[in-house]
């Protein structure tokens, strides 16, 4: 059944409505004020949300956005009997679904609840697919052991409600392992509400996470909720943390203790039902002996920390990252390109990424715009990706002969036979080359298929044929 909450100044919307269904599919109810409006959602699930905008108590446009936190699926329809260009574009801005016109015509309201319903109908399959679009293989991307232990943690805490602290370097996913985190979760089903407190000013902070009541300060002239009543039920997403001021330190203290706030101008405690997952790429421990960062707010937000690596230290997930970036921006910029040349990967595995998978992201659009073939090459990466740290270019590796290749078998072949030659240093080196060799000659040059009948990763490959000097063209055959 269709569920449909209407802010109705003159019942005419819920009139209509009911007029217009008359099989007791649509179920209709209403809100006398927009803090009503609010309250409800949060309470009840609704598949769509009529605001009459000529309503004395209506609220403001922008808060259409903030309501739909709440359920990212609703869909709101504006009602007016003053119609206006701006208005319009501001509300389909603001995620209106619609902007209406008074009258309401009975066709198109019977337009309106009829893909309503067909909506309805397929909603299972939508959130199916809502939930596998934060499922590791599909967002969080890599095969290193280092984001596999990242995978492990998310398993195991997305079972629990605990508060959890994600560190890392700038650009290295950490909203992402959040929103896996709650996707993954049993409050999937609730709001995640992402807020950066580093872009939020001191003096609002406040009042931005925990509401303030009408009559606060000037142009205070209704009550507004705050991010964690938003979140109520579902999980708030803290980021920069680092960055809070000591004054806000300690309301968040009482906020994780008691699970409690007051908005700003209030005097009564509102009990909050969040999970708090906090970010950072700030030192915390130096802030706490620097006295910027209270101790007993830390413990309580690192319960259980997860550590994100850096892209230089998962390397060998750069050719399924590349990979995963390529097909998004075919999609965008409508090409087909196919992969990354062998001579572009192995650039990219030598740099060192200070901006990690952003920066990656970046440079892999900037080749997109640039390349002209299927394939990108390395002269269609940004130009300081082709210099090493020393600024020495990246040059293709000299082409072995067929006479080293059995020179090298020879040599190998003395040394096992010789105890005195047995020195593992040297030996692993000489064996390493060999094998390399011998699976080329194997797979008939093919880098891909040698490096996964190997067990290799492409990047380690590549890494090994320019340290020895192999021209895998050379076992083509």
């Amino acid at each position: 059944m269709l569920q449909i909450l209407a802010l109705d100044l003159d019942g005419s919307i819920v009139d209509l409505l009911e007029r217009e269904w008359d099989d007791c599919t649509c179920s209709v109810s209403t809100a006398s004020n927009h803090y009503e409006l609010v309250m409800k959602c949060q309470e009840s699930r609704f598949d769509a949300v009529f605001v009459d905008l000529d309503h004395p108590r209506s609220g403001s446009l922008e808060e259409i956005e903030q309501i739909r936190v709440l359920s990212p699926s609703i869909r709101f329809f504006v009602v007016t009997s003053l119609p206006t260009w701006e208005q319009a574009v501001q509300c389909i801005k603001n995620g209106a679904e619609d902007y209406l016109a008074k009258p309401l015509l009975p066709e198109k309201m019977q337009s309106i609840l009829h893909c309503l319903q067909r909506r309805l109908a397929v909603r299972p399959l939508i959130e199916h697919q809502h939930s596998l679009e934060f499922d590791k293989s599909k967002r969080i991307i890599g095969r290193s052991q280092a984001i596999q232990k990242v995978y492990d943690l998310i398993q195991k805490l997305a079972r629990v409600d605990t508060s959890v602290l994600i560190r890392g370097e700038s650009g290295t996913g950490k909203e992402l392992v959040a929103q896996a985190l709650h996707y993954n979760s049993a409050r999937k089903q609730g709001p995640f509400v992402a807020v950066n407190c580093g872009a939020i000013p001191e003096n609002l902070i406040e009042s931005e996470l925990f509401g303030y009541e009408k009559g606060t300060f000037t142009g205070a002239d209704r009550k507004r909720l705050g991010k964690f009543q938003f979140a109520n039920g579902g999980s708030i997403f803290l980021d920069e943390i680092g960055d809070v001021s000591p004054q806000m330190q300690v309301k968040l203290l009482r906020v994780l203790q008691e699970r409690k706030i007051t908005p700003v101008g209030g005097n009564q405690e509102i009990p909050v039902d969040v999970r708090i997952i906090s970010a950072t790429n700030r030192p915390l421990e130096k802030m706490m002996q620097e006295g910027k960062l209270r101790s007993d707010l830390y413990y309580r937000l690192n319960v259980m920390p997860i550590n994100l690596p850096a892209l230089r230290d998962r390397r060998e997930d750069l050719e399924c990252l590349a990979g995963f970036m390529i097909e998004k921006f075919n999609k965008l910029h409508e090409r087909s390109i196919k992969s990354l040349a062998p001579e572009a990967l192995l650039a990219l595995s030598r740099y060192d990424w200070p901006g990690n998978i952003r920066e990656l992201e970046n440079v892999i659009e900037h080749a997109f715009i640039i390349e002209g073939s299927n394939e990108i090459h390395t002269d269609s990466l940004p130009p300081h990706m082709l210099t090493q740290g020393d600024h020495t270019p990246i040059e293709k590796p000299a082409e072995p002969t067929p006479e080293d290749f059995a020179e090298d078998l020879k040599n190998l072949d003395q040394v096992l036979t010789d105890p005195q030659s047995l020195k593992y240093p040297e030996l692993k080196e000489q064996f390493e080359k060999e094998f390399i060799k011998r699976a080329l000659k194997a797979y008939n040059g093919r880098i891909n298929q040698t490096a996964e009948q190997t067990q290799m990763t492409k990047v380690t490959l590549l890494r090994k044929l320019e340290k020895y000097n192999i021209n895998p063209k050379e076992y083509q055959h």
